[in-house]
């Protein structure tokens, strides 16, 4: 069964996943987040996922960003429509610097790397690789 990582955000959400082994996480996509339930409902029917590990966004001094209410209540949603999954809230600070580093390094043109939608999967995809490697 797979892990689900979420780095939620008010526009677009990024999400990574992965393998059915729980090896390697891989970016999957990004979605608007109006329509993310939608997304999820349709991928968890189809999908084997034991666990979502949910970016907990923190300010340099360890408090909560302000969208962290708007993400609990989303994930108390999720929860209520798949009780069975395991959920997680990972400390997301600096993934989207890391994020945007990747993209560079991996050679990224600046209008590929402008797209946010690439940061977003890309820092869902730290997170899950952070939260794996702390297993």
């Amino acid at each position: 069964m797979r892990i689900l990582a979420i780095d939620y955000g008010k526009k677009r959400t990024g999400i990574a996943v992965t393998d059915p082994l729980q090896i390697i996480a891989h970016a999957l996509e990004t979605v608007e987040t109006n329509v993310l339930m939608t997304y999820l409902e349709k991928y968890l029917t189809t999908e084997e996922v034991e666990e979502i590990v949910v970016g907990h966004p923190k300010h340099a001094d360890n408090t909560d960003a302000d969208i962290f209410p708007e993400i609990k209540n989303f994930v108390n949603k999720l929860k209520n429509k798949f009780p069975k999954i395991k959920y997680t809230f990972w400390d997301e600070r600096f993934t989207s610097k890391m994020a945007a580093k990747v993209l560079i390094d991996a050679g990224y043109k600046k209008k590929d790397r402008q797209k946010k939608g690439n940061l977003d999967k890309i820092a869902a995809t730290i997170i899950l690789q952070e939260y794996l490697q702390s297993k």
